[in-house]
């Protein structure tokens, strides 16, 4: 079963649709209304250092209450949303296992709990949970390890996959693994679940992939009481008709030819390859209507195919969208090139009736995005709205249609790498609103693919063109690059991108950190050294570019200086003056061995007598983490700088522009026995404000800012090429300083 037409004809709708749809107005967008924090909710005398996660989520039948699913924790949590726009912690309750999915009949949680003491020796119960004591009042013993639970339409039945998966590390997590899974479910009387209704349906001896072996992964149930159950390991799909108990039909979710995609891990983002093949191995899977069924593919062993497929339910397929979804990640900067072994990874699903409207919302694991799409119906090919920001991967979706509301519960925390947490997030339908996300995005370039980015360090304005941006990329990837923005367009738009060249070839080893134009045409770039790098220590740079990308010039710091570095380096680079007079200014993002604790350098370099000087500046102090800079801008008789900590989320608490003038001061010359000026700094703009207005989290790594030829001032974030990241990028007009 091979997709490669239809793959092709979803590439070239969705690829149109993301150049047209903020141009134009929908009759309602999504935009993000608020974001919980899950560890805001940890119970009296946990670990707030521990791991949490909010993996599935649901809602009770009120609609003003979330439920989601804590597994590190081994709980339950409840979010108040009365106010969708200010959601409160409403406390959790302990189980005795690890919660994968709740589901909400009257007043009761139904939550699929495993409690394995081992993959080959699975166990498990539904813990029965009442929502208005948070008390658990029973415990259904369910004989394995449950992973999707779901409820009909009608509120008849229960349904579980109880998976059993494998153990990744027996024989390379090949399957078949003992024992096996199947599919259980339960009637429900006057809103509660009869336990000694239970019942278990074999799903063996149907997939071509160890068919002794299925491995249930999710579950869904459509108005007639039929459920559908993908078997991801298996790349199979199975419909029973619960009233009966039998398999009503069953087939292979098959394989797609992939094109135009990147297939290697090499720090560069190349949609010149190819994958024959692939199968789906489906994840989430939702009804949207009676008779057809969407898939997530997310691949958990050797498939993956990037994407999400619509089939009917005798195994016709009728839509496949290809790498569609993986080139709009791209051209948002969401692409995962350090994790892209199986791409963006499709993994959750949801489907919901919105004024009318049957909409679709799929979400990527690795590129942390929600896509949002209209139904048209029958085998037409669904209709891309937009795109939505998520936590670090996005696993559990739901839409409460009555509130015009939709949550993502993303699972990853990275707290204990500095990043943000696990973190649920709610969405509202607006009408007459456009799409506030992506903030900026990038056209086609001479291949007729995305032009790809990520990781943007660094910013420059043209100084003629109005709206004219440059922006660099740091060492998320192995080529050094050089993109141009127009800011005039809304979103903002990259509109080319030049590969730094010596000898003809990329330049490597470089991170680029900041951009200034010169006077006389091309550029100034630093690159960020590391000295404190154990395999291969990099040096901090100085480079002249040549308007095509040609490095001309390398230029390293004297070597007394240079063995004063620590790991934080070159962060910004501005140009004052020209000809002989010009001068130019570096940033130095923290301290060095030879600079006083909380004073920074600002190195000066003159081209044309090749001489260095440096003044100092003062870092404000936190009690959490530490103060750095992060770009160098020139403004008046001196510069405007970010000054920002390194903090994330409810943390942050420095992120600002500066002004220091250089109105009379002297540097002092390198190597001198004068001591360097320290510069008198104004506060221009709190810039907290701008970067919690986006109703996500804090971003931390607020890098670039420039004044463009119309003395209209930007500012944008870095995602550090979504390593570590949810790939969100904040690009934000200012306007006019004065």
């Amino acid at each position: 079963m091979r997709a490669t037409l239809l793959a092709g004809v979803s590439a070239a709708v969705f690829g149109l649709a993301v150049s047209t749809a903020s141009a134009e107005a929908p009759d309602a967008a999504f935009n993000r209304i608020s974001t919980f924090n899950v560890v805001a909710n940890l119970p009296a005398g946990a670990d707030p250092a521990k791991s949490t996660a909010a993996e599935i989520i649901t809602f009770t039948e009120d609609g003003r209450t979330l439920i989601y699913s804590d597994s590190p924790g081994k709980r339950i949590g409840f979010i108040d949303i009365t106010d969708p726009a200010m959601p409160k912690p409403a406390g959790v309750v302990a189980l005795d296992g690890e919660p994968t999915t709740t589901v909400v009949i009257g007043s009761k949680a139904y939550v699929g709990v495993n409690t394995s003491e081992s993959k080959a020796n699975p166990s498990g119960h539904l813990a029965v949970v009442d929502i208005a004591s948070r008390k658990v009042e029973d415990k259904i013993d369910l004989g394995g390890q449950p992973d999707s639970v779901t409820k009909s339409p009608d509120g008849s039945y229960l349904a579980i996959a109880i998976e059993n998966e494998r153990d990744e590390e027996v024989n390379d997590g090949a399957i078949p693994q003992s024992p096996p899974g199947n599919l259980t479910y339960f009637e429900v009387k006057n809103g509660r679940v009869v336990d000694e209704s239970k019942k278990v349906v074999d799903l063996t001896g149907l997939a071509a992939v160890a068919p002794e072996d299925p491995e249930p992964e999710y579950v869904d149930i459509n108005a007639r009481n039929e459920v559908v159950v993908t078997l991801q390991e298996n790349n199979h799909v199975v419909v029973v008709d619960l009233p009966t108990g039998k398999v009503t039909s069953h087939f292979s979710a098959g394989t797609v030819d992939l094109d135009k995609i990147d297939t290697k891990k090499d720090k560069v983002i190349d949609l010149s390859g190819s994958l024959k093949a692939v199968p789906r191995e489906p994840d989430t899977v939702q009804w949207l209507d009676e008779d057809r069924f969407v898939i997530a593919n997310e691949g958990d062993w050797k498939g993956g195919s990037r994407g999400f497929s619509i089939f009917d339910k005798t195994g016709k397929l009728l839509f496949e969208s290809g790498a569609a979804p993986e080139h709009l990640a791209v051209r948002l900067g969401h692409y995962p090139d350090k994790r892209n072994k199986k791409g963006i990874e499709m993994e959750g699903a949801e489907v919901a009736t919105f004024a009318g409207e049957r909409l679709i919302f799929v979400a990527s694991e690795r590129g942390s995005l929600v896509f949002v799409y209209r139904d048209k119906g029958g085998a037409e090919a669904p209709e891309f709205l937009q795109v939505l920001p998520g936590g670090v991967g996005p696993e559990g979706l739901i839409a409460i249609p009555a509130r015009d509301l939709f949550v993502t519960a993303s699972e990853t925390d990275l707290r204990e790498d500095g990043g943000i947490g696990s973190v649920v997030t709610v969405y509202q339908r607006q009408p007459g609103a456009k799409p506030a996300y992506p903030t900026i995005l990038s056209a086609d370039g001479a291949d007729g693919l995305p032009i790809w980015w990520s990781a943007l360090s660094g910013f420059a304005a043209d100084p003629k063109t109005p709206g004219k941006l440059y922006a660099v990329t740091d060492s998320a990837y192995a080529q050094a690059r050089i993109l141009t923005v127009d800011a005039t367009a809304l979103p903002a738009k990259i509109v080319a991108a030049t590969v730094l060249t010596k000898g003809g070839e990329p330049a490597k080893d470089l991170d680029l950190e900041g951009i200034a134009v010169r006077p006389e045409g091309g550029f100034w770039v630093v690159s960020e050294g590391n000295p404190e790098k154990k395999e291969k220590p990099t040096l901090n740079l100085l480079l002249r570019v040549d308007a095509d990308g040609t490095v001309a010039e390398e230029i390293a710091l004297p070597e007394a200086l240079a063995g004063q570095a620590t790991r934080f380096g070159f962060e910004g680079v501005a140009v004052a003056g020209s000809g002989a007079d010009e001068t130019v200014w570096i940033a130095v993002q923290r301290e060095w061995k030879d600079d006083p604790k909380g004073f920074v350098k600002l190195l000066a370099y003159k081209p044309a007598v090749k001489s260095w000087s440096y003044v100092r500046y003062p870092l404000d102090t936190v009690a959490k983490g530490w103060v750095g800079l992060s770009e160098l801008t020139p403004y008046k008789d001196g510069f405007i700088a970010i000054e920002r900590d390194n903090q994330i989320g409810v943390d942050a608490k420095i992120k600002k522009l500066t002004f220091v003038s250089l109105k009379g001061v002297t540097p002092a010359p390198l190597g001198s026995e004068a001591q360097p000026p320290v510069l008198s700094k104004s506060k221009v703009k709190d810039l907290l404000p701008l970067l919690q207005a986006p109703k996500g989290y804090v971003l931390d790594k607020v890098e670039s800012f420039a004044i463009d030829a119309a003395g209209n001032a930007f500012i944008v974030t870095d995602n550090d090429g979504v390593d570590g990241s949810s790939g969100e990028t904040q690009f934000i007009p200012l306007g006019k300083l004065d």
